[in-house]
């Protein structure tokens, strides 16, 4: 993976855990099927789901990610330069079948979900043993949301995922898409402060580390890399609420900036809640960005 050497310590001293690529590219499927939330920020909806269309075809895995949008899911055991186009013929088809993909929400979670599904954001997800470069520049002048993901198994307990390239679609539209998402023209109206302070917020989200996005939601933009870090709410009156995925039990909650929120109502995701009065609060924050951007 990209030059990652993992060692196993035993009594005699270290020893190198050589990666290798699946026996076949069923083992990758079942895998990730069973457990996506957890490694994709995905919720599983179908597996081999056959599209009913002039030419046919079997979508690898259907799932519904953290912010509501429908994802496609290809797998590859090694390197195969019709991944992206394959996966890109499915989401054709996705958009021209809404109807076909709220029944199969609503089958599997039910109304409330089938009625909030993202259709301004879908997703293909290609995972493969690896990708060429002309993969990874076909992606990034594309205008749909796509995440390339390069695997390898280390000994039988441990997989691991290395995002190679994720681009979103409308990323052109970012900062009208961030005033929108986040009410700012509402907002300066009200306080420039706080409308400059939530402009920070997203520069410096943006600004953590490469392939970041923001998928704009009615209640919140979140930041993704593959799954959700960060999720910001539209400013109230006196401050701006960030939700992040850091472990509030792993943090040393400070009064007035963070709090733990896990089984408490909020838009977004994350259990724990930042904030933001001035930018002061904004640095005070950093290393709670970067870790809650690790964990993603």
């Amino acid at each position: 993976m990209s030059g990652l050497k993992l060692f196993h310590t035993t009594e005699s001293g270290m020893t190198e855990v050589t990666p290798r690529l699946a026996e076949a590219e069923a083992d990758v499927q079942d895998l990730i099927e069973a457990h996506m939330e957890a490694m994709l920020g995905v919720r599983f909806l179908a597996s081999e789901y056959v599209i009913d269309c002039v030419d046919g075809g079997r979508i690898d895995s259907l799932g519904l990610d953290e912010n509501n949008a429908p994802v496609i899911v290809e797998y590859k055991r090694g390197t195969d330069a019709g991944v992206v186009n394959q996966g890109l013929y499915y989401m054709s088809w996705l958009m021209v079948h809404k109807d076909a993909f709220r029944n199969l929400v609503r089958d599997r979670l039910g109304a409330p979900a089938a009625s909030q599904v993202l259709w301004s954001a879908p997703r293909l997800i290609c995972v493969a043993g690896d990708f060429t470069r002309y993969d990874v520049h076909a992606v990034r002048e594309h205008r749909r949301s796509i995440d390339l993901v390069r695997y390898r198994f280390f000994g039988n307990d441990h997989i691991g995922l290395e995002s190679v390239a994720s681009v979103r679609g409308h990323s052109a539209t970012a900062r009208r898409g961030l005033r929108r998402a986040v009410g700012l023209p509402a907002v300066r109206k009200q306080c420039g402060a706080l409308a400059e302070l939530a402009e920070a917020t997203d520069e410096v989200l943006l600004g953590l580390g490469e392939g970041i996005t923001r998928v704009q939601r009615k209640q919140y933009a979140a930041y993704q890399r593959l799954r959700n870090f960060a999720c910001v709410c539209p400013p109230q009156q006196t401050k701006l609420l960030v939700y992040l995925k850091a472990d509030p039990k792993r943090v040393d909650l400070i009064p007035g900036l963070t709090r733990d929120v896990a089984g408490l109502g909020h838009h977004g995701t994350g259990d724990l809640e930042v904030q933001l009065r001035t930018e002061r609060d904004l640095e005070r924050a950093m290393d709670l960005f970067h870790l809650s951007y690790a964990a993603a």
